[in-house]
């Protein structure tokens, strides 16, 4: 029987090698005997030199190993032969245990082709440490992780249940608007009515002036009143636009009708370039912008200027032009027009306003998504151009009669039916209408025209209704008044409520609209208008 080699059989090179490699490195023969093992062998396991020595059994070094305590508790001759086992049971393992000082120890063993078996080993207690640091902190991320995401969960939750309030507000605030344009419109609806009927009766005579500084200051608070309800609107989400078909020329004819007027007065030249153009449009917000450049194109104008409106065709969209002789303004000045409560210092001078008209024009420009371009020379004027996209013609709309520039102008000679659940703006209104040479008829609701037969014997030419009655709307009230005194009875709706769902749902009934509080000159135009479309008395039951 061939005796193991011994260390003196070993190169004095190799072992010198293997004493510079930092693990420890001990190999057996196929017997498992220590054929030879480096310095750092004896040194990480703290062994005699007795059992480093050549012909040294592995087992004995793991009884050693055992009875020392390094194997942990229990019986050291059968922590030493699972030791052994663990280390040759396979080609190749990879174990770690602790060592006597506490380190942490990571063994590899290989199977050597004739039997043999190579061990090494290193101290990896700073890596281990590491590792379980990473692991500590993969932990604590993981538990930050889940805290954040606990966080953001409740912080969205929170903004959710904070939108549904915000949302619920926006509602509500609505609904207060909508109640509050109407109640706070209604009086002054009355006093507007009042004044016109006093102003026209007070002519060439003293209190002629009383009567018309009345009229402005009525007008004012209706200006202000007017805008801060819009920019409510339009902040709170109310305001929804429903683009649709629009004949230009029904919005120009609008505006000839609503400031012809006024431009007279003033002795401006307001002129209005016909347009057979279609454009693709929520008419009533398109209406209150070009409203709102008109009105501030003859406001700023000085007597004997010019004021212009049209309409031309730039490549797939047509440009609404307002183009004026007035005061102007330079570059530097652009975003102040639009600034709310801002006005320029010579704008100022020649007209009263709270400068809120701009700020609402750029309001609505925006929630309809178009473009408004202006281009203005310091005391020469200003242009202010509004994009609108174009769509196919629609049909030509009926002419609905002359149109009156002035509410003095003749005597109308109608009779006119007035339904309004306000008593004062009936008084009024019959007042106005009665100077104007008309017949007329009120009533507070339908149940009174029903019980004390006004109809009966007197047909009325037209009527005008108002929205919020008592106990049905206008529009019902409208056909209620058609079907029993016949279906082509003109009609307007007189209201405070200038939304377009009110004013599309007339539209499609066929009614004319009025906004309150009622300016004289507007609704003498509406109600001529309503005149051209009365039947003949002998065809009214045809």
């Amino acid at each position: 029987m061939a005796m193991p080699p011994t260390s003196t059989d070993v190169e004095p090179s190799l072992r010198q090698a293997m004493d510079h490699i930092p693990q420890g490195i001990a190999i057996f023969d196929a017997a498992l005997r220590l054929v030879t093992s480096n310095t750092r062998y004896r040194d990480l396991l703290t062994l005699p030199d007795m059992l480093v020595q050549s012909g040294t059994p592995l087992f004995d070094i793991a009884l050693f190993l055992g009875t020392r305590g390094d194997l942990g508790s229990g019986d050291p001759v059968r922590l030493a032969i699972e030791r052994v086992n663990v280390l040759t049971a396979v080609a190749a393992t990879v174990t770690q245990r602790l060592g006597g000082a506490g380190q942490t120890l990571e063994f590899h063993s290989s199977r050597l082709p004739d039997g043999g078996l190579v061990v090494s080993f290193a101290d990896v207690t700073d890596r281990v440490r590491a590792e379980r640091e990473l692991e500590r902190m993969n932990l604590s991320l993981e538990g930050r992780v889940e805290e954040r995401t606990a966080s953001l969960t409740r912080v969205n939750s929170e903004l959710e249940v904070a939108r549904a309030k915000a949302d619920a507000a926006n509602h509500d605030k609505t609904r207060f608007l909508a109640a509050a344009s109407h109640d706070l419109l209604q009086p002054l609806n009355a006093a507007r009515l009042y004044t016109s009927t006093l102003i026209e009766r007070a002519k060439s005579t003293s209190l002629a002036e009383l009567a018309n500084s009345i009229e402005a200051s009525l007008t004012a608070v209706e200006d202000i009143m007017g805008a801060l309800l819009d920019i409510s609107r339009i902040d709170s989400g109310a305001l929804k636009p429903v683009p649709g078909p629009v004949n230009a020329q029904d919005l120009l004819r609008k505006i000839e009708v609503e400031f012809g007027p006024m431009a007279r007065e003033r002795s401006i030249a307001l002129k209005i370039v016909a347009s057979d153009a279609t454009v693709l449009v929520d008419r009533a917000l398109i209406g209150r912008i070009v409203q709102n450049l008109v009105s501030n194109a003859i406001k700023y104008t000085a007597p004997g200027g010019k004021v212009l409106v049209g309409l031309r065709r730039r490549g797939n969209r047509m440009r609404l032009d307002v183009i004026d002789t007035g005061i102007g303004f330079n570059k530097d000045q652009h975003k102040l027009l639009f600034a709310e409560f801002s006005r320029l210092e010579r704008g100022a001078r020649m007209a009263q306003g709270l400068g809120l008209g701009l700020s609402i024009v750029q309001r609505l420009v925006t929630a309809l998504g178009l473009t408004l371009e202006l281009d203005s020379a310091e005391g020469v004027g200003s242009r202010f151009s509004l994009f609108l996209p174009v769509t196919r013609a629609l049909r030509p709309a009926l002419e609905v009669g002359p149109v009156a520039s002035e509410t003095n102008f003749g005597t109308l000679n109608l009779k006119i039916l007035c339904v309004d659940n306000e008593r004062a703006i009936l008084e009024a209104m019959q007042g106005l209408l009665t100077h104007w040479g008309c017949d007329v008829r009120t009533a507070l609701s339908l149940k009174q025209i029903d019980r004390e037969r006004l109809l009966e014997g007197w047909y009325p030419d037209l009527v005008l209704m108002d929205y919020h009655l008592d106990q049905t709307s206008g529009l019902d009230a409208i056909e209620w008044l058609r079907h029993n005194v016949g279906g082509h009875l003109p009609a307007a709706l007189v209201t405070a409520d200038r939304s377009a769902a009110v004013r599309a749902l007339a539209e499609d009934r066929g009614v004319a609209v009025v906004t309150k509080p009622v300016k004289p000159a507007a609704l003498r135009a509406a109600i001529s208008g309503l005149a051209g479309q009365r039947v003949p008395m002998g065809k009214k039951l045809a």
